[in-house]
């Protein structure tokens, strides 16, 4: 019997794709396989996967609903690629940072909390109500009144009256944590509110606010704050909102209090811009809310209990312990809800998270934690011939844990599904049943196949990363003295165990341990906020810390505004043109009038994808005309903007352009391997890896002694290892003391110091079982963190 034409397509294939700095791409994937895509951080994987195969995906699904659907859903352009066939629905498991409402937590990212709401509706005694009754985020409410009914042609009035019992906690609504507002720092009571008392960022006197407060009539703006009467202290710190009208416009007042925590204490913390959020931690101190005990629960909903659990015992417990008390239910009344809770739990413990809790904010999570938390959605799906579309899954993973991630992708794989992974690790790469590699170098040195095949053929296939796919660092022969210690006592924040330890100053110094170990408790908790057994407490003064969070920037920030770099240089064309610095900055003065400095113009087609072109007036330059013709060193602002690291650390250092400020922010994005970043490239197109190190870079200024990493090989090929290796060497040479928190064992190998969390995860973690040398580490073989680097430096 001949093939049927249907299973002729069995590739998909990429023909002509121009993505960011993707140069005419041509590729054949084959479907139902486990294709790694790797290459240079900068290189263009993200840009073919996401923002070319997955992208095109998703946008051709959303076609399929109606326009009305439609303008609902977030909309995409079609990404730039001549031909894209044989695509399957794509399901993108991103790093993303999941959102960090105070409100989400892991049970309800999951939907682990709505079964289990159910699960106590049903079988919680007392019987409080239904499954809202047991939700922190639906309120208790009461109402009553009249209604107008139209009945028979008569109208005729009823009077009704509704109840709804909802699970959230009054006096914290919701959030587990109260807070308290310092009143000394909202505002200088000896002054007037005319003289300038409030002390809140954006609440002058010269705009809205002004004419808010002197026109109210409830208090005089020209009388000190601490002559106020009870009530006009009352009027200016609590009153509710509040119509008044002001030289005959209708405006609101409302009371200080009220108003800061809508528009700053509602919001995440790490969301502000970085004065407000100054603002924000000196002037409130956050606590456990004294009535739900931070269960973010009322009394009712802790009140109803299964086999003497209440639902908030139950998201506090370790999953991996709740898994086996839900095991341990035999209720056949609600079986199907118990079949898919244990799955759901279970799901959570195959995938390395068992060590969390459902009531864990998910704003806390790391990168890959998120990542993993998405996936288990995914694991017990009964879909085949999907598209799985991974962004480096074992980022945060132990060696011992990316064996199981290894595992779960083959198991994808292997019920007829097409698995994309974008990663870097050799121990991911190895399983790959098809690699494509991309570079050779990164930015615009990237953009083509440098080899498509096998492992083995990637191996004998001479490009950077074949070359370096077996690259082994080996330990170092002699290590670095200490030059003294931070010491850590009875550290005890979240799975801690009253750990003391010491954190060697001088040398590189290197926390390892599986998932959930304790790591970042111990460094961030600890060693960052200078906190005891609390786990609470300011930031230590001369620590400098660079974790994973995300940067925060519009497409109008770039390299050059986020390390500050812009500043010398738009003082530099100023002073040589004898005009002022506003008019190099495209989001000022300087702008192009017709796209406002954005260098495209964006027209809004409702629920189908926006069309952005190139503004004619500037040509995408994003200045003005008459700015373009100011030159310093021969080059013009947007001519400036348009270099490479590299090529502008050359133009500044000397000749008539030299400019000391800039070319020392320069020197220190090329130190941390982003030589080939244009400087005015929008920060929405860098990769994770990219941002991590722009950040370190911005970093490196600041007179810190002590520097904290969270995982710099994040995003990092294996030939960039080593340069990070050379930064940190430099770093600490230069006579910093370097803490990073590290799976990778290259990084370990290089260490002067380890300190070793665990045993395992969660509650079978927090202590430290061992510190010393890696050589030390690895002749002992006692933990899992030892064992795999014995076997990765061939000890």
């Amino acid at each position: 019997m001949g093939r049927s034409a249907a299973d002729s397509h069995d590739l998909i294939r990429v023909h002509g794709a121009r993505e960011n700095n993707l140069k005419d791409v041509s590729v054949e994937i084959p479907k139902r396989r486990l294709t790694v895509f790797t290459g240079v951080s900068g290189s263009g994987k993200s840009s073919l996967v996401f923002s070319t195969i997955a992208a095109e995906s998703q946008r051709l699904i959303n076609e399929t609903y109606s326009a009305f659907v439609q303008g609902f859903m977030p909309t995409l352009a079609r990404p730039d690629v001549d031909v894209l066939e044989g695509l399957t629905t794509a399901i993108i498991v991103d790093q993303q940072r999941m959102g960090g409402d105070p409100r989400s937590t892991v049970g309800t990212a999951t939907d682990a909390n709505a079964m289990l709401r159910i699960l106590f509706s049903r079988l919680g005694r007392p019987h409080i109500g239904s499954s809202r009754a047991f939700s922190f985020n639906i309120p208790s409410v009461t109402g009553s009144g009249a209604i107008t009914l139209e009945r028979g042609g008569r109208t005729v009035k009823e009077r009704r009256s509704f109840t709804v019992t909802g699970g959230m906690c009054s006096t914290c609504e919701g959030r587990g944590t109260v807070s308290d507002i310092d009143l000394t720092q909202l505002y200088d009571d000896g002054k007037s509110l005319n003289e300038g008392a409030l002390t809140i960022p954006g609440y002058t006197m010269d705009g809205w606010y002004g004419r808010i407060f002197r026109g109210c009539g409830f208090f005089d703006p020209d009388k000190p704050i601490r002559e106020f009467t009870e009530t006009e202290l009352r009027d200016l710190l609590h009153r509710e909102p509040t119509k008044i009208k002001v030289d005959g416009i209708n405006l609101t007042y409302e009371g200080l209090i009220p108003k800061i925590q809508k528009s700053f204490l509602s919001k995440d913390v790490d969301s502000l811009q970085p004065h407000i959020r100054a603002f924000v931690e000196r002037a409130t101190t956050f606590g456990t809310c004294p009535d739900c005990h931070g269960t973010r629960l009322n009394e009712g909903a802790r009140s109803s209990k299964i086999e003497g659990i209440s639902i908030a015992d139950a998201c506090a417990m370790q999953i991996s312990d709740l898994a086996a008390w839900v095991r341990g239910l035999d209720e056949p009344s609600v079986a199907p809800l118990l079949d898919s809770l244990r799955q759901t739990l279970d799901s959570f413990v195959e995938i390395g998270l068992g060590y969390l809790a459902l009531d864990r904010p998910s704003g806390t999570l790391s990168g890959g934690e998120a990542q993993r938390v998405k996936m288990i959605r995914h694991l017990g799906s009964s879909l085949t011939d999907t598209t799985y579309v991974f962004d480096e899954p074992t980022i945060g993973l132990h060696p011992h844990d990316i064996q199981r991630m290894n595992e779960l992708l083959l198991r994808l794989r292997d019920k007829g599904n097409t698995v994309l992974v974008v990663e870097h690790k050799p121990e991911m790469i190895a399983i790959a049943d098809h690699v494509v590699d991309l570079g050779p170098g990164a930015g615009s040195a990237g953009g083509t196949v440098c080899f498509e095949g096998t492992v083995d053929g990637l191996r004998a296939g001479g490009t950077v990363t074949g070359r370096h796919l077996d690259d082994r660092a080996t330990l170092k022969e002699a290590v670095r003295k200490p030059t003294g210690a931070l010491e850590i006592r009875g550290a005890s924040a979240n799975n801690l165990r009253d750990v003391d330890v010491d954190i060697p100053l001088g040398v590189l110094c290197v926390v390892t341990g599986v998932a959930g170990s304790g790591k970042s408790s111990l460094v961030h908790g600890s060693l960052v906020r200078g906190a005891g057994a609390g786990g609470a407490g300011g930031e230590r003064a001369g620590v400098v810390a660079i974790d994973q969070a995300a940067i925060r920037g519009s497409r109008r920030s770039n390299p050059a505004t986020y390390s500050g770099l812009l500043d010398p240089i738009r003082k530099a064309f100023a002073k040589a043109n004898g005009v002022k610095p506003a008019l190099f900055s495209a989001n000022s003065e300087g702008a192009c009038p017709t796209c406002n400095g954005a260098g495209v113009v964006y027209t809004d087609l409702a629920m189908m994808a926006g069309v952005a072109t190139t503004c004619e007036e500037c040509e995408g330059k994003r200045f003005e005309a008459s700015v373009l013709e100011y030159r310093f060193g021969g080059r013009d602002i947007s001519e400036v903007l348009a270099m490479p690291v590299a090529e502008a650390e050359a133009f500044f250092g000397d000749g008539e352009a030299r400019t000391p400020a800039a070319h020392r922010i320069l020197g220190r994005l090329a130190d941390v391997g982003l030589g080939y970043l244009t400087l005015g490239q929008p920060l929405t197109t860098l990769s994770g890896g990219e941002r991590q190190r722009l950040k370190l870079a911005t970093h490196m200024a600041e007179k810190g002694g002590v520097y904290v990493l969270d995982e710099p090989t994040t995003g990092l090929h294996l030939a960039d290892v080593q340069q990070l290796l050379g930064l940190l060497d430099r770093l600490v040479d230069s006579g910093k003391s370097v803490v990073v928190i590290e799976h990778h064992q290259a990084v370990m190998a290089h260490a002067d110091w380890i300190i070793d969390l665990g045993p395992g995860a969660g509650h079978d973690g927090g202590r430290v079982v061992f510190e010393g040398t890696p050589a030390e580490l690895v002749a002992a073989r006692s933990t899992l963190t030892g064992r795999h680097l014995a076997e990765y430096v061939g000890a």
